[in-house]
């Protein structure tokens, strides 16, 4: 069962993520598997979930987007911040080579899967993109794991210039990836599910949706006939493909 007790942190340090937000590196521990998330919740303000970018020592990334997140993000040392879980269902590793698509702060939810596929010696393809180089999130942790890095942007400011999805397509297509995990807008996780559905490639996608609870017990984050929380965030593709198509999305 998951911890739902909060747990006091301390932040020990915050990097920038471009204009997008930040990453903050946390005092403590909080083992989980890759991909799953934890409530994140500063007392007076608000709790949302936020996949663990690591577990030890335990950290999250956050994109500037509201009122929640601004407040994340002017956390500097020392300030605490309180969590509990972690929750959901992970991402499995596969053997072999793996390719991991993120699209903006998706890029969250694939580096302690790449952490462990490199602690396993496995090959990792990742590809990142965003709408322009500022907005790109964790090229620097997948860097420094030693995977193999492509970046997107639309606008061309860094990288391949177009999706992300455009810029791994040879990686699909090819026998380079043997695995497939990604995390991002849904409109690049439906298309993305289709590709690999078409190729054969086994694929697992995390959903992000609002998470009041992270309980399954609130139903803010139904998708179809599932709950993003308690049934996933991680799902095969097919799964995935068949909840967001019951949503006419």
């Amino acid at each position: 069962m998951p911890d739902s007790t909060h747990r006091a942190f301390r932040v020990l340090a915050s990097y920038p993520e471009g204009r997008a937000g930040v990453t903050l590196i946390l005092d403590g521990t909080l083992p989980a598997q890759p991909g799953q998330f934890a409530m994140v919740w500063l007392p007076g303000i608000e709790e949302r979930p936020f996949t663990l970018m690591d577990d030890a020592p335990v950290s999250i990334t956050v994109a500037d987007i509201g009122p929640f997140t601004h407040a994340l993000c002017s956390l500097r040392a020392g300030a605490r911040v309180w969590l509990r879980g972690p929750f959901g269902h992970g991402f499995e590793l596969q053997s072999g080579r793996s390719l991991l698509i993120g699209g903006g702060s998706g890029a969250a939810s694939l580096t302690l899967l790449a952490k462990l596929a490199r602690s396993r010696g496995q090959e990792v393809y990742a590809g990142l993109g965003a709408r322009n180089a500022d907005l790109l999130m964790l090229p620097w942790r997948f860097e420094e794991l030693g995977c193999r890095l492509t970046l997107a942007t639309d606008d061309g400011s860094r990288g391949y210039h177009g999706t992300v999805l455009a810029a791994v397509e040879g990686s699909l297509r090819s026998d380079t990836a043997q695995s497939v995990y990604a995390c991002g807008p849904e409109p690049m996780l439906r298309g993305l599910v289709r590709r690999t559905t078409e190729l054969g490639l086994p694929c697992w996608v995390s959903l992000e949706r609002v998470m009041r609870c992270g309980l399954g017990v609130c139903g803010s984050c139904a998708c179809g006939d599932r709950l993003v929380c308690a049934d996933g965030p991680v799902f095969s593709a097919g799964d995935a493909l068949q909840m967001l198509s019951c949503e006419g999305s």
